[in-house]
């Protein structure tokens, strides 16, 4: 099986080209807009992450506001009632094309089966009253467990039915039928999902093949580790490892070393097609960004070190709170710490980094400033406020452009 060294920066730029490429980051609409865009960019990327943190508009909706022109937050909810989507757990809680729906069958099997998610020694005779009434009354929303009363007993008690519903969420017999914000709506697992959805079990080598189409299609390309990011299953990471190479033996797939010993999987001939043209565009990324979550990966590809801060003791950051990495054309090349103060429509970009580049500093300068136009526009902010940047000497010219926005 031959290798292909990746030696000139010209040739590495081309793989950034298409991985950047295959997650719908240089392309102006590749999944359309609106609605239906939303739909095509969770079935191409496979998964979406979920999370809390909401100094700027959470990462699901930011995900997928970075690939799809007039997305709005409320239409994540919107495929969820119509089912095109569905949430469960990737590498963490996410949201999932309904098509995909059978893949998660083997996890919460196993889950059933005795393995432990969060909770040892669920409460299993809790968990069967708790289904029983949901069976009975209709949906459960999870604000329904909460009470205010300091005397808690019986099917109230807040921590044990917390648990005792997550539980059956992740183990299959509960999904989530809807949400509003962050408070979801239980119902019975055949009451929520559509006919048509293939219930059938995969076999480990379905599973296994699964995983690496859809690793190749949302990243162009992969490393033997990365097929599998943060899952525990051996057998299934064996089987993946099996798979690509019967494939790098067949020719289907080749092989592409990086200059750091990174070892990546592409399909054969990948490098040779066309790619999009790269255009003077900026992006702002979530931190759990599809593309950035994989930090070896974005480390070997694009020379970009990145460390999310919110877990960071505050002494020890080095760039702030919660930063959203930069990209532009095809490099990731800065990072900025903002929260958007949504009572007074504002904005706060706290530190705006800047890493050594070589592009031209006043296309720079407007690429994040048209960036920025849009990004107000995604976080109902009217303003903006810039504290601290990097190199300093763009400080003036930035806050003049900044201030003509508002």
């Amino acid at each position: 099986m031959t290798m292909i060294e990746i030696e000139r920066p010209k040739e590495l730029a081309r793989l950034r080209r298409l991985a950047l490429a295959a997650q719908g980051l240089l392309q102006a609409q590749p999944f359309g807009r609106g609605l239906a865009g939303a739909r095509e960019a969770i079935n191409h990327l496979g998964y979406v992450q979920i999370d809390t943190i909401s100094v700027v508009e959470r990462a699901h909706h930011h995900v997928v506001h970075s690939r799809v022109p007039g997305f709005k937050p409320d239409m994540i909810n919107q495929l969820l009632i119509d089912k095109d989507i569905f949430e469960y757990w990737a590498h963490a809680a996410a949201f999932l094309p309904i098509a995909d729906f059978r893949f998660s069958l083997p996890y919460k099997h196993a889950l059933k089966s005795g393995q432990t998610h969060w909770f040892k020694n669920p409460d299993k005779k809790f968990m069967g009253e708790l289904l029983a009434r949901i069976e009975s009354d209709g949906p459960l929303r999870s604000r329904d467990l909460e009470t205010t009363t300091t005397k808690r007993s019986g099917w109230w008690d807040w921590k044990p039915a917390k648990k005792a519903l997550e539980q059956l969420y992740m183990q299959g017999d509960l999904m989530v039928r809807d949400r509003e914000g962050f408070q979801k709506t239980y119902d019975l697992t055949e009451r929520v999902l559509p006919s048509h959805v293939n219930l059938k079990m995969p076999s480990m080598e379905e599973f296994a093949t699964h995983i690496i189409d859809q690793q190749l299609r949302c990243h162009g390309l992969a490393s033997l580790k990365g097929f599998t990011y943060q899952r525990r299953n051996s057998e299934l990471r064996n089987t993946v490892k099996t798979l690509v190479n019967e494939r790098l033996a067949q020719g289907d797939l080749e092989r592409v070393k990086v200059r750091s010993g990174e070892v990546f999987i592409v399909e054969t001939g990948a490098l040779e097609r066309p790619l999009p043209r790269l255009r003077n565009h900026m992006l702002i990324l979530s931190p759990f960004d599809n593309s950035v979550i994989q930090r070896e990966r974005l480390n070997a590809l694009f020379q970009y070190e990145y460390q999310l801060e919110c877990y960071v003791p505050e002494a020890k950051r080095q760039y702030g709170y919660f930063c959203l990495p930069l990209v532009y054309r095809d490099a990731f090349i800065g990072r900025m710490d903002c929260k958007a103060h949504r009572k007074t429509r504002q904005l706060e970009i706290k530190f705006l980094h800047f890493e050594p580049h070589t592009f031209d500093e006043g296309l720079v300068v407007t690429a994040f400033v048209e960036a920025i136009r849009q990004f107000c526009h995604f976080q109902q902010c009217d303003s903006v406020s810039l504290t601290n940047v990097h190199p300093e000497h763009l400080s003036q010219r930035l806050r003049s452009a900044l201030t003509a926005l508002g």
